[in-house]
């Protein structure tokens, strides 16, 4: 297995990779994966410049491609029995706290100049496929009100590749926050993430 538990007293970083170029749910870990701008992780199912997951391949004209990258926190797949990979991200964090980002908060993997960098886009939406992986999984991504309306999806973040490069576990994040404030639909938008 390819990934390592950060130390608490250490800044944000990668914990585990995952990657796969078939339409697996479940990812194997890797020990790096290849950052591509525009496009997402090289060799994985879901890199292109336009959507490429497949419950929205029949979408045309072809939608831009939003979910590049898939990050979730390590504490998030800890607090369900999940091990690294197996709900289909690429990459697993410490130390951040990734569904409390704007959208356009850019994620800087240190250790490598220039960083490579990445984008939030929004929020994984559970998906049944989570469902099919374990039964009652789904329901424990997703937050409800008292009228059973959903308010929170906790499946981790999207992101799409500013600037390319390799990422490897152990590397540090540097969090940088967006300083516009463009309303919801005009390019340089920071609102809350929104499941994409």
């Amino acid at each position: 297995m390819c990934w390592t538990v950060s130390q608490p007293e250490l800044s944000p970083g990668i914990v585990a990779l995952s990657r796969s170029p078939e339409h697996n749910f479940s990812k194997p870990n890797v020990s790096s994966i290849t950052l591509l701008a525009g496009l997402g992780v090289a060799g994985d199912c879901h890199a292109g410049e336009t959507v490429q997951h497949r419950s929205r391949l029949h979408i045309r004209p072809p939608p831009t491609n939003l979910r590049q990258v898939h990050l979730i926190p390590l504490a998030t797949l800890q607090e369900r029995g999940l091990k690294p990979g197996e709900i289909g991200e690429n990459v697993v964090t410490d130390g951040l706290d990734l569904l409390d980002m704007p959208t356009g908060t850019k994620l800087r993997f240190t250790l490598s100049p220039p960083p490579p960098t990445i984008v939030l886009t929004g929020v994984r939406n559970p998906c049944p496929q989570i469902e099919k992986f374990r039964k009652g999984l789904q329901e424990t991504f997703i937050m409800r009100d008292a009228d059973r309306r959903i308010v929170h999806r906790l499946a981790g973040v999207m992101a799409v590749v500013e600037v390319g490069g390799v990422v490897k576990p152990g590397m540090r994040i540097e969090a940088v926050m967006p300083s516009t404030t463009a309303t919801e639909g005009e390019s340089g938008y920071n609102g809350p993430l929104q499941p994409v």
